[in-house]
């Protein structure tokens, strides 16, 4: 584990791994997990090294090791953006290949409007049409993290991100303001302007992400796959997740009879 100082103070802690003149890796885990629970743990870490790729994963603020503010000024979307960018100048990366999931998924779309100079390919799994919906008030999900017992929480959804952030020993005050924090959500239009080839995935039974091909329809030649079987929770650690993404980083999606 490394560590570095945001602008605004906060400690930031990270993983620099597999090998370090191969070609780089960002990989910007989910809302309520962290760099070991959704990379590590989960095979991702070994895949990619043993594609000869370096892996830069970073704990987002308010999650793993990394600092947890209880403030949600310190959650803007654009602080979140300029601690990716910010890691990456730490450790002179100049362009990665970028993979993010559910809320590393919108993390990544940002990235490739606001630096596109700095993506390869971009993966946003764990979202689809929903992306494009107004969602619903965060004071729910907050709500949920201020729970005094997990198991008072009504919603099915809501509940499984407080007893996974339960699982994880997350600080569950940070997490409850980072969802108060003002959220950015891509219009139709701003999407259009992303260059990167991109790579749109998510899980059949995904109610949260919605039908992937409805996000890709608004990104200029972006790949869209559904993987059957996965919901938004078990696609992270799933071998169809990590085949269609190494497909798509090898350029066999652009093969019809790949």
């Amino acid at each position: 584990m490394a560590e570095f100082t945001a602008s605004d103070g906060v400690t930031l802690s990270y993983d620099d791994a597999g090998v370090p003149d191969g070609r780089p890796v960002l990989l910007i885990h989910g809302f309520s997990s962290n760099r070991d629970e959704g990379w590590k743990r989960t095979g991702w870490y070994a895949a990619f090294e043993r594609r000869g790729q370096r892996v830069i994963a970073p704990d987002m603020r308010g999650h793993g090791q990394s600092g947890k503010p209880h403030d949600p000024a310190a959650y803007d979307h654009q602080r979140l953006l300029d601690d990716l960018i910010a890691l990456l100048d730490h450790l002179g990366v100049g362009r990665a290949d970028v993979v993010g999931y559910s809320m590393g998924a919108r993390l990544a779309l940002r990235m490739a409007l606001q630096a596109p100079d700095r993506i390869e390919h971009l993966v946003v799994g764990g979202v689809g049409g929903r992306q494009l919906e107004d969602g619903p008030g965060d004071d729910r999900m907050a709500a949920a993290m201020e729970a005094a017992d997990a198991d008072s929480i009504q919603d099915p959804m809501l509940r499984s991100f407080r007893q996974f952030a339960d699982e994880q020993g997350e600080d569950r005050l940070a997490l409850a303001a980072l969802t108060r924090a003002v959220s950015w959500r891509p219009t139709a239009d701003e999407l259009f302007a992303i260059s990167a080839p991109t790579l749109v995935v998510a899980g059949a039974r995904d109610a949260l992400a919605g039908d992937p091909q409805l996000l890709a329809d608004h990104i200029r030649g972006a790949k869209a796959v559904t993987l059957q079987g996965c919901d938004h929770f078990n696609a992270i650690p799933h071998a169809l997740l990590k085949a269609t993404v190494f497909d798509f980083l090898d350029g066999y999606l652009d093969d019809p009879f790949g």
